[in-house]
């Protein structure tokens, strides 16, 4: 497998004949559609992000390909429907589920054809860090991984579940934003000729959380009390922490992270691709679980949240500057899934996608220079904490189905963006015809070749 993609990267390059561009992509955590500056949010300050988005394009109808974190990642870094790579929800520590030798990554191909590859920053690929008989970062295309997987223990502040290329370290002194600005940063200034490829996957907003006493000052008029963080990693959760406390500390984190990536950004060469998104919609203050609590992201009107494939646990902000391509301050409403990120940064690149595979992903550099994209259906499929497992757009349409593949409910994305209104008794057809076209596309996954065959699904 790996002399495959050994030959596929370097013929693409000889053929190529140009310089290949520094990539950093940015994928935070649980960040809603509404959270940033740039996207409206009312309160919120992300002057690094916002600055960004005046550099480049900013995506408003760019979808994450999962509601959650482990899936969404699989479908970025492979290009394929997170439910080909057998990732169907978030792993659970200790589950023995993670992305597959199999599967071959961006990082992989960039790092065959001679980019130096690092991941700093969240993980959650596998069950496990420090078990390696689990494929780890540096198993699929990334020399230098440091990070955590799932979650920080106990907060962002002082993590004790930092691992450097495989090993434990003991607890970080700062906070996750800082720690992994601040190897960034060291990383990008090592003396290499070589392109690099940077997978900066932040922390951040992703509960539970902790910032610096001047950030949640900042936004203290949102505060009510004394700020507690609640810890995770301990035998029984926290329930006597468990006191709503308003937005402030939430707001602090969104512009804490902002200022950390503003620090790397500041020292990225000019020749750099940039893309910035989220890995799925947000925790509201609709909380699911203890961990929750404290967090109070904004989808920016959109129904739903994390967990859900309504429009809020899904579409998230996205932000991309490619030099010589993307125009300053320019707005794309070209419908975009986090798998394109694949397709396109290896055109961007000269690479060739993998062609022994099915891969689900579309080069967008068209799009990002004004063109616009074939239409094409999107299907999300999830094992939710909702009856409705899995979504299907086709054009402005969207349809969702319960776990017995029956539709429940259906909108009309155009006239309908919040998801109020239910059209599924008023348009009995295009019911049929989009049930029809989910089946299709949900089988043509099922019958995968590549797709785990020990995963049994409905």
């Amino acid at each position: 497998m790996r002399r495959f993609v050994t030959a596929l990267v370097s013929c693409a390059f000889a053929a190529s004949g140009w310089a290949a561009p520094n990539i950093l992509l940015i994928y935070v955590d649980d960040l809603g559609y509404g959270d940033l500056g740039s996207y409206g949010h009312p309160v919120i300050e992300t002057p690094a992000l916002d600055a960004l988005a005046a550099r480049g394009v900013r995506l408003t109808n760019y979808y994450a390909p999962s509601a959650l974190c482990s899936p969404s990642r699989a479908a970025l870094l492979t290009g394929r429907h997170p439910y080909r790579t057998g990732i169907r929800s978030w792993i659970p520590p200790d589950s023995n589920i993670y992305l597959r030798r199999e599967e071959i990554t961006l990082a992989e191909i960039l790092q065959a054809s001679g980019y130096r590859t690092a991941l700093i920053g969240k993980w959650h690929l596998n069950s496990d860090l420090g078990n390696h008989s689990e494929p780890q970062p540096r198993d699929q295309g990334f020399i230098y991984a440091y990070g955590h997987n799932a979650y920080q223990i106990p907060t962002n502040h002082k993590p004790s579940n930092v691992y450097r290329n495989g090993e434990l370290l003991p607890a970080q002194n700062g906070y996750t934003a800082d720690l992994y600005a601040d190897e960034a940063i060291r990383w990008l200034g090592q003396e290499e000729e070589r392109p690099f490829f940077l997978f900066l996957s932040m922390a951040e907003p992703h509960t539970t959380i902790a910032n610096p006493p001047r950030y949640n000052a900042r936004y203290a008029g949102f505060t009510r009390g004394e700020i507690v963080p609640i810890p995770s990693g301990l035998p029984e959760p926290p329930v006597h922490l468990l006191e709503p406390r308003g937005p402030g500390e939430y707001y602090a984190n969104v512009t804490y992270m902002d200022a950390q990536i503003g620090r790397v950004l500041d020292v990225v060469p000019d020749d750099t691709i940039i893309v910035f998104a989220s890995d799925n919609g947000p925790v509201t203050s609709d909380w699911f679980a203890w961990y929750e609590v404290n967090a109070y992201g904004s989808t920016g009107g959109l129904r739903g949240r994390k967990h859900l494939l309504y429009d809020g646990g899904i579409k998230v902000p996205a932000i991309v500057v490619v030099p010589g391509v993307t125009e300053a301050g320019s707005v794309s409403e070209a419908l975009v899934v986090g798998t394109d990120w694949f397709a396109t940064l290896l055109a961007a690149t000269g690479a060739r996608v993998p062609a022994d595979r099915a891969i689900d992903s579309v080069n967008i550099l068209p799009a990002l220079r004004g063109a616009k994209l074939a239409d094409r259906d999107m299907l999300w499929a999830l094992d939710a904490q909702s009856d409705l497992e899995f979504a299907f757009r086709r054009g402005n349409w969207k349809l969702l189905l319960d776990r017995s593949h029956e539709p429940r409910e259906l909108y009309n994305l155009e006239r309908d963006p919040l998801e109020l209104f239910n059209a599924i008794d008023s348009h009995p057809s295009r019911v049929r015809t989009m049930q029809q076209g989910f089946s299709e596309a949900y089988e043509q996954i099922l019958s995968d070749p590549l797709r785990p065959a020990a995963r049994q699904d409905s």
